[in-house]
C-alpha cells in the first residue's frame, strides 16, 4: 500500500488506543474501592499517554504512505491535537497513581510521590520525561508558538524523543499489564521498536541516501522581482524522486548559516531529469539567506511530501486560487494538471501589480494551454470589496460547483477563501488546500 487515506489511518490508531485500553482490561480482574479505581484509571491513562507518544512520533517520521495519502498539513494537525491529549494523559496517569496509592498506603499524596519517586525503578527518568513532554507541549502552544523562530520551535521538538526514550523503561518495568504478560512486553516493545526505526530510515537514513544517489547541488539563484528569488538545483536521476506538481521538500543548502536547518519549500515547477525549482520569498531569516546561495552549494533534499496534488481530483474542471507566494504551488500544477480547453482557471491574488510573480510564465502557460488566467491585484478598499468571497467567486468563476478547487496562500486567506466555497456549495471533498509552514 503505497498510500493511506485520513480515514483508515484514524480508524487504525483508535484500534490501536483500544488495543492498549484492552490490554489494561485483560490484567484486571475487578475494581473495587476508591484507591483500586484510582489506581486503575493511572494504569489506563498510562496505557493510552504511553501509546499516544508513539502515535506522535510516527505521525511526524515523515512515512511517504501518510506524508502522500494524509498530507503533510493534516499529519501536523493530528500531531498537535495528539500532542495535547497526550500531555494531559501523562499527567493525568502520574496524579491518578500517585492519589491512588496515597489512598491505599493511609498517606498523603506529597509523601507519596516522593516515595515512588525514590523507590520505584526508573521512576527518576520517567518524572523527567514527563517535564520534558510537558515544556514541549508548552511551547508548542499557539501563544508560544508565535514568538519562536520556526527553526527554534522544530529543534525543540527533538526533546520530544528524549521524554520518549526516558519513559519506556519505566513502562515496562512498572507496568502491570507488562509484568505478568511477556507477550505484551514484547508486542509493546515491537511497537515502539518499529516506530523508532522508521523515524531512523526516513528522517536520517533515506536523505542521506538520496543525498549520495542525486548529488544535487545549487545551480542558479534567479531574482522574480517582489523580494522573491528562485532557486535552479541540479542533480542526477532526479526522474526516481517521483515528485508530483504540488508536493514540496524540505531542504537543507550545506553552506554556512544554512546547513543546520532543513525548510520546508515547493516545487514551483515539474521536475525534470536532472532539473528542480523552488521559490521563496524573503518572510524569514533562512529564506531571505537563500538569495546569497551559490552556484555549486551543495543540496541535501528530504522528500517528497504532501498530498497537494492532481490526485486529489474529482472533477474534469479545476480552479486554482493562490495568494502572494502560495502561486509557487500552484504554478507546478497550472502547467502540469490535465485539462481540456477552458476547464482549467488560475485565480492569482496580490496585494500589488509588483507583488505579481511569474506572470510572463504563466500567460504563456495559459495561451499554450488554453486556460483561463486572472490576476488580481489592489487592496479590498480599491476593488470595492473582497475579490474571493462567495459572490465574487460565482460571478467571475461560471458553474463554480463543478469545479475542484485548490487553494494555497496566507493562512488568513486560505482560512476565509474556504469558508467562501463551501457557503457557495462546493462539496468540500473538492476543496484542497495544504500549508507548507508547519
Amino acid at each position: 500500500m503505497s498510500r493511506a487515506t485520513p480515514r483508515l489511518i484514524l480508524a487504525i490508531i483508535w484500534l490501536g488506543a483500544a488495543a492498549a485500553v484492552g490490554l489494561w482490561w485483560l490484567d484486571t480482574a475487578s475494581v473495587q474501592g476508591l484507591a483500586d479505581w484510582l489506581t486503575n484509571a493511572g494504569r489506563i491513562t498510562g496505557m493510552l499517554a504511553g501509546y499516544a507518544v508513539v502515535v506522535l512520533v510516527a505521525l511526524m517520521a515523515r512515512i511517504p504512505m501518510l506524508e502522500r495519502g494524509v498530507g503533510s498539513d493534516r499529519l501536523a494537525r493530528w500531531h498537535a491535537m495528539g500532542g495535547r491529549y497526550a500531555v494531559s494523559l501523562v499527567v493525568a496517569h502520574a496524579l491518578l497513581i500517585t492519589w491512588g496509592y496515597a489512598v491505599a498506603a493511609h498517606t498523603s499524596v506529597a509523601s507519596q510521590a516522593s516515595t515512588l519517586f525514590w523507590s520505584y525503578p526508573n521512576m527518576m527518568a520517567a518524572t523527567v520525561g514527563m517535564l520534558l513532554l510537558v515544556a514541549v507541549g508548552a511551547v508548542s502552544a499557539r501563544a508560544a508558538r508565535r514568538r519562536l523562530r520556526y527553526e527554534t520551535w522544530y529543534y525543540l521538538h527533538f526533546v520530544t524523543y528524549l521524554a520518549v526514550a526516558l519513559a519506556f523503561s519505566h513502562q515496562l518495568s512498572t507496568g502491570a499489564q507488562f509484568m505478568t504478560h511477556p507477550m505484551a512486553r514484547i508486542a509493546w516493545g515491537t511497537m515502539y521498536a518499529g516506530v523508532g526505526g522508521l523515524l531512523v530510515w526516513h528522517r536520517i537514513v533515506t536523505p542521506i541516501r538520496q543525498a549520495a544517489r542525486h548529488k544535487l547541488r545549487v545551480f542558479e539563484v534567479i531574482d522574480e522581482g517582489a523580494d522573491t528569488i528562485s532557486v535552479i538545483i541540479g542533480g542526477r536521476h532526479l526522474n526516481e524522486l517521483r515528485a508530483e506538481p504540488g508536493q514540496f521538500f524540505r531542504w537543507r543548502f550545506l553552506t554556512s548559516g544554512l546547513w543546520w536547518t532543513a525548510n520546508p519549500y515547493s516545487l514551483s515547477a515539474p521536475v525534470r531529469h536532472d532539473r528542480m525549482r523552488i521559490t521563496t520569498k524573503g518572510l524569514g531569516d533562512h529564506s531571505r539567506k537563500l538569495r546569497f546561495l551559490q552556484p555549486g552549494t551543495r543540496v541535501v533534499a528530504e522528500g517528497p511530501y504532501g498530498a497537494f496534488t492532481g490526485r486529489r481530483r474529482r472533477q474534469p474542471k479545476v480552479l486554482l486560487i493562490a495568494g502572494g507566494v502560495g502561486i509557487t504551488p500552484l504554478r507546478a500544477l497550472f502547467g502540469s494538471l490535465p485539462a481540456e480547453h477552458g476547464d482549467l482557471t488560475l485565480l492569482y491574488r496580490v496585494s500589488h501589480p509588483a507583488d505579481v510573480i511569474f506572470g510572463e510564465e504563466l500567460q504563456a502557460i495559459a495561451e499554450a494551454r488554453g486556460a483561463r488566467l486572472h490576476i488580481v491585484s489592489g487592496r479590498r478598499t480599491d476593488l470595492g470589496g473582497d475579490p474571493l468571497s462567495e459572490a465574487s467567486l460565482e460571478a467571475n468563476v461560471p458553474d463554480l460547483r463543478s469545479h475542484d478547487v485548490y487553494v494555497c496562500g496566507p493562512e488568513g486567506m486560505t482560512t476565509s477563501t474556504v469558508a467562501a466555497l463551501r457557503r457557495a456549495g462546493v462539496p468540500s471533498r473538492q476543496i484542497h488546500h495544504e500549508s507548507f509552514t508547519l
